[in-house]
């Protein structure tokens, strides 16, 4: 396979958390190394001639909502393979090549499961797996032969990770699961289903909590199917007596809440990183927008009143921007506690910058922003369901508070 553009080994910033509460970044360079300008520059070229607003209406009516030839690209290019060691057939990138990639996909609005598959099945992957898991799903994953998906929220559950009512009991040496998973991205057509399921204690309890493997297609697994807000799809899906191996757990079975939490963490840094791609466009649509439109004949960003909002929108994304950036360095952490508390901040700013990006990005474009044909409307509901994904605003702003802040 080739070598993403940028060429031999991609380098990912380091950040170092130490000294009891007193944390402090060092060597915290926010230049883009060499290699990784060159993929920012890779995988814009890819999207920018192959992911245009008209091409996305396209593949979001092929099977699952998104494109397998544009799926296959990405693992032309080595997208798919990025987070994955070399001993495992990847690159050896960090959380800044994850960032890149991912506010890219955000700013051409990409349908394609990178995130399920890559980020948050392929984290599971790395984080937890045995080398007998790595060695018979990574490959598939760099390649683009396999799709995953990560079935996790229940009924009430809300955000709670631990909050986990599927069963996974024990039958010789391998398991049974049963219960039912909801809002599962790209679950209607994933291969694999990554699943959360309790093998001990009570539905809260925090330990007693595995995570396993299971064919999409296995027996007494049944999907329901629908495309969500965003232009995504999503499927409700029933375990009825689903039988899988011994080797279908990832790490330990009775202790797994760490790593999902750990997991989870990245997929929240993933999708920062996309939401500012996506806020970045929504301005620089807008802006456009403002310097074409015409009213009493003349354009209508000459009125001093809207230029003052789109400098309130520019701040509002450099904030997120810079949080982003913030969140993705916190992603090396060694504490937990502190690495949580950072990504629960990131995700905060992401949200309220989202959500004023997007409403006024929609009003200052007027009646057409609430178009189906106008793709302003398209990022604003891609940043609704992001800030309502893996803890909304007031979740995160609420465990920064309980964790008694940043210091």
């Amino acid at each position: 396979m080739p070598l993403p553009a940028g060429g031999e080994r991609l380098r990912s910033q380091r950040v170092a958390a130490t000294n009891g509460s007193q944390r402090k970044l060092k060597n915290m360079d926010f230049d883009l190394s060499e290699e990784q300008r060159l993929l920012k520059e890779s995988v814009d070229g890819l999207l920018g001639s192959s992911y245009d607003f008209d091409a996305r209406k396209k593949y979001m009516k092929e099977k699952g909502g998104w494109s397998k030839a544009v799926w296959g690209k990405l693992a032309e290019q080595g997208l798919l393979g990025l987070p994955f060691s070399e001993d495992d057939g990847g690159f050896g990138a960090g959380a800044v090549e994850t960032m890149i990639v991912m506010e890219a996909l955000g700013k051409a609005l990409v349908l394609e499961p990178y995130l399920p598959t890559v980020v948050i099945s392929g984290g599971f992957l790395r984080r937890g797996g045995s080398a007998e898991q790595k060695a018979a799903h990574i490959p598939g994953i760099i390649d683009g032969s396999k799709t995953f998906a990560f079935a996790q929220l229940e009924k009430n559950s809300r955000y709670d990770l631990q909050d986990v009512a599927t069963s996974a009991k024990k039958k010789g040496s391998g398991w049974v699961i049963d219960g039912e998973k909801f809002v599962v991205l790209n679950g209607d057509t994933a291969d694999i289903l990554i699943v959360t399921a309790r093998t001990k204690g009570g539905q809260r309890d925090a330990g007693g909590i595995g995570v396993f493997l299971v064919p999409g297609n296995a027996k007494g697994v049944t999907k329901k199917a629908y495309p969500t807000q965003d232009g995504l799809h999503a499927a409700d899906i029933t375990f009825t007596g689903v039988e899988v191996g011994a080797d279908a757990a990832i790490g330990d079975p009775e202790n797994a809440l760490p790593l999902i939490e750990r997991v989870v963490d990245d997929a929240r840094t993933a999708m920062c990183a996309e939401a500012v791609g996506i806020m970045d466009e929504s301005l620089k649509t807008t802006v456009e927008y403002l310097k074409t439109r015409t009213q009493f004949g003349v354009p209508i960003g000459s009125f001093q009143t809207l230029q003052h909002r789109a400098a309130d929108m520019f701040v509002a994304v450099e904030q997120a921007r810079s949080m982003s950036m913030f969140a993705t360095m916190a992603s090396d952490f060694d504490d937990a506690r502190e690495r949580a508390t950072a990504i629960a901040a990131a995700k905060v700013q992401i949200g309220k910058s989202g959500k004023f990006v997007g409403q006024q990005s929609i009003q200052l474009h007027g009646g057409i922003g609430m178009t189906q044909e106008a793709k302003i409307g398209h990022y604003f509901k891609r940043l609704t369901m992001i800030e309502n994904s893996l803890g909304d605003t007031d979740y995160h702003l609420r465990r920064v508070t309980n964790s008694g802040g940043l210091v």
